[in-house]
């Protein structure tokens, strides 16, 4: 029996049995599972020689019936996929960013029984002080990392994988101290540079891999995987 015949068997003792009279004939939660599991195969990207990063976000889209039958049950289904998708990746040699989320949406233009999965790796961010909603306002500039606003404020700060960086990013593509973020002067003075810090995968701002640039209004940095934005507080709906 192959990996796959493994994985479909163990979920569908784990959790079909508890569903079934609900599912009958509708979406299988056996069914979700395994696809998530090929998604994590589809999707898998080589980061170095022995570890293969895959998404940890997904979102399952399902038919209007298939959506009310199924939702009730989804932190029990949730439940028990999670550790199955983190025992397949441990055997391959995936690697996740950061926590596992499975969420369930309404597309209404499925049919009852079919299902469409969405995924992307995200990135678990820690920053070593947690801004105040107050402070995110008043800054003029903030730094936008999945979903998560940092202030740009001087002196700036370190942006890394490693417990020494002042904002830590879970991604195996950016480096323990990948690179600074340096801030100067208030109002219309302020300036805003990116430094790399020597880092391995280097850094892209506005398309264009940089040693060091100037941020403003709207500047997009990548780092890894890791998509950031810088914007204005005063343009958030």
């Amino acid at each position: 029996m192959g990996v796959f015949d493994r994985f479909e068997k163990k979920l569908e003792g784990a959790v079909s049995g508890a569903f079934a009279r609900a599912f009958k004939g509708d979406v299988q939660p056996v069914e979700i599972a395994a696809r998530l599991q090929r998604e994590l195969d589809s999707e898998a990207k080589v980061v170095s020689r022995d570890r293969r990063l895959v998404p940890n976000e997904f979102i399952v889209s399902l038919s209007e019936h298939d959506y009310e039958r199924l939702t009730p049950y989804g932190k029990t289904l949730s439940r028990e996929i999670v550790p199955e998708l983190k025992q397949h990746a441990s055997s391959q040699g995936y690697i996740f960013n950061g926590p596992i989320s499975i969420v369930y949406e309404l597309d209404r233009s499925l049919p009852t029984g079919k299902f469409t999965v969405a995924s992307q790796a995200v990135a678990g961010v820690d920053s070593a002080r947690r801004p105040t909603t107050t402070e995110i306002r008043r800054s003029q500039l903030v730094l936008e990392v999945n979903g998560m606003r940092h202030p740009l404020v001087p002196p700036g700060f370190t942006i890394g994988r490693g417990t020494s960086a002042d904002l830590r990013i879970n991604d195996p593509g950016i480096s323990r101290q990948h690179a600074e973020i340096k801030v100067s002067g208030t109002g219309a003075d302020q300036q805003v540079t990116i430094v790399d810090l020597g880092s391995t995968n280097g850094i892209v701002v506005n398309g264009q891999r940089v040693s060091q640039a100037n941020l403003g209004d709207g500047s997009r940095i990548e780092m890894g995987s890791t998509r950031m934005l810088v914007h204005s507080p005063a343009t958030d709906a």
